[in-house]
């Protein structure tokens, strides 16, 4: 299985998995042409594409959808509630196949077995994903004001984990947003995973893991050298067993296979 985080943050989200005979995407919030795009820099092939799931229906993660799925056909799974709020965003709804999925289902595509679990977020019916090819997973936990243990343990399945770690909490309280946005961000129900949140999560699966990808990283509320000084610290011992890396917004992040 070969990862790449094509887009991370809140101007776009999108992940190209690549397994032996297909790829599918998770979320797609950049356009049509930077998707394409950026899978080509990738050296993925926008053709393989045989499915794509979205977390949740907040702009930064259906932006593309539409475009991208509408000409190449590529079926699109989510919740109820996801697919719900996608549909006033589609110019013409019945020319995409959707797939609702309830969280705890197991979904075939192609050789990879996705299976969705409830995230704490402020939208309809959000997901993470736990994305099995072989006895290989890779877990998808973005956009999530806080980890529960019933989440915790679809994590502990998993060989690598995209984990959000969005903001340092100084750092926002002390910045320029206004209080109302401040208030939501932290919000553990609906808002995102804090860089400590996000380190006593890998606290309880770092013993396992082979490769973290920290994700959705605020431009305004973090730094990428915060992100990381934070997980290492909550990886403890087992820091430098596993490869961590910080997801990008405007680039590519380097792939990595597990």
């Amino acid at each position: 299985m070969k990862i790449t985080v094509l887009a991370s943050g809140s101007k776009g989200n999108c992940i190209c998995v690549e397994g032996g005979s297909g790829t599918i995407l998770i979320d797609a919030g950049i356009s049509n042409r930077d998707i394409r795009r950026r899978m080509a820099e990738a050296g993925a092939d926008a053709g393989d594409v045989e499915g794509l799931f979205l977390t949740h229906e907040h702009s930064d993660h259906i932006r593309g959808v539409d475009v991208f799925c509408r000409g190449s056909g590529v079926a699109v799974h989510g919740t109820k509630g996801t697919l719900s709020g996608l549909a006033p965003t589609l110019k013409k709804p019945g020319a995409l196949k959707l797939h609702p999925m309830a969280h705890g289902e197991g979904v075939a595509c192609g050789d990879f077995t996705v299976t969705t679990f409830h995230t704490s977020h402020d939208a309809a019916e959000p997901s993470g994903f736990c994305i099995r090819e072989g006895d290989v997973t890779l877990g998808v936990c973005t956009d999530t004001g806080m980890v529960t243990p019933a989440m915790l343990a679809y994590l502990r399945r998993c060989d690598a984990v995209i984990l959000e770690s969005n903001h340092c909490p100084v750092m926002l309280v002390e910045g320029r947003y206004p209080a109302f946005l401040k208030r939501r961000i932290a919000d553990t129900k609906r808002g995102h995973l804090s860089n400590p949140a996000a380190a006593a999560v890998l606290r309880h699966l770092c013993a396992d893991l082979s490769h973290v990808v920290l994700a959705h990283l605020s431009e305004e509320n973090n730094t990428p050298e915060k992100a990381l000084a934070t997980a290492h610290e909550g990886l403890g011992l087992y820091a430098g067993n596993q490869q961590v890396a910080v997801a990008r917004q405007h680039t590519i992040s380097d792939s990595f296979e597990v």
